[in-house]
């Protein structure tokens, strides 16, 4: 069941309780600066949303801590420990993180099965090739988490004739597939109906309840879980409020993060704003 962790070999990982630990971290981009003396700390099995506007450094901070974008090395103090390691083989660490975003998404609206997508996170591909050996042992994980995320009856189907939401669904299976230590959600939510939504949040609740860090990135109060219980906001590449959820989701806070009067409310234990 996918519930059963796999024995993965962490290359001489410590036993740091911390997921991500990130100490003046900064990162510039075409001569700016889009991270900004950034410091973060992240528990193993944590569940965390990082929320502010377009252009804040929300989704540069997930591209430094999956090794896309990397930080000045001259920066004072810099610390970038991920699992209580600072060095790692890029591809050994991405078989560690499970990764969804709307431009995977993108990147994935094409004939490919949605059996082959799930298949291809045991590869970090986009497809299965010629040159990869899939195991029966793979594709029986591949099923399990298609029975998981009860989407089984799509395993033949083509992900360019999928709704939304049901690819979103494939492309939560090709991260859960290799069983990795931590969800992460960079605007998964974009473009969903309200129903596609719904189904959605819920399967999130079920990862969530896996014991996996769950790190939701977005700019939408409705995308956060109720077994999210903390809030990074982010403003400008630095760290602009960080705590309980309840604490840190007020009318005066998302109001300064986003720059016009906003009124939060809470139902049904999730969050929206109303402008």
């Amino acid at each position: 069941m996918i519930i059963m962790a796999q024995n993965i070999d962490l290359q001489g990982k410590t036993n740091s309780p911390f997921l991500l630990e990130m100490k003046n971290v900064t990162v510039v981009k075409s001569g700016k600066k889009i991270l900004d003396s950034l410091s973060l700390s992240i528990e193993q099995g944590e569940h965390v949303a990082i929320i502010g506007p377009n252009g804040s450094g929300k989704s540069s901070l997930i591209k430094t801590f999956t090794k896309e974008y990397y930080p000045l090395a001259s920066a004072d103090g810099l610390v970038l420990n991920i699992m209580g390691k600072g060095t790692w083989n890029v591809f050994e660490l991405r078989k560690l993180l499970g990764i969804v975003s709307g431009d995977l998404q993108q990147t994935y609206c094409r004939e490919v099965s949605v059996l082959d997508v799930v298949l291809s996170g045991f590869f970090s591909s986009i497809g299965i090739y010629y040159n990869h050996e899939v195991t029966p042992e793979m594709k029986s994980r591949a099923w399990e988490v298609l029975k998981f995320l009860e989407i089984s009856h799509l395993a033949d189907r083509m992900m360019s004739e999928l709704s939304s939401g049901e690819a979103r669904r494939a492309l939560i299976g090709r991260a859960l597939v290799h069983d990795p230590q931590a969800l992460i959600l960079d605007e998964p939510a974009n473009s969903l109906d309200l129903k596609a939504l719904h189904s959605f949040r819920e399967c999130i609740r079920k990862i969530a309840g896996l014991g996996k860090s769950v790190i939701l990135v977005t700019h939408n109060l409705e995308d956060i879980i109720p077994e999210i219980n903390r809030v990074v906001l982010i403003k400008d590449g630095k760290i602009f409020r960080d705590g309980k959820k309840e604490e840190i989701l007020t009318d005066e806070n998302l109001s300064e993060l986003f720059s016009l009067p906003v009124e939060v409310l809470k139902i049904n234990g999730y969050y929206t704003a109303v402008v």
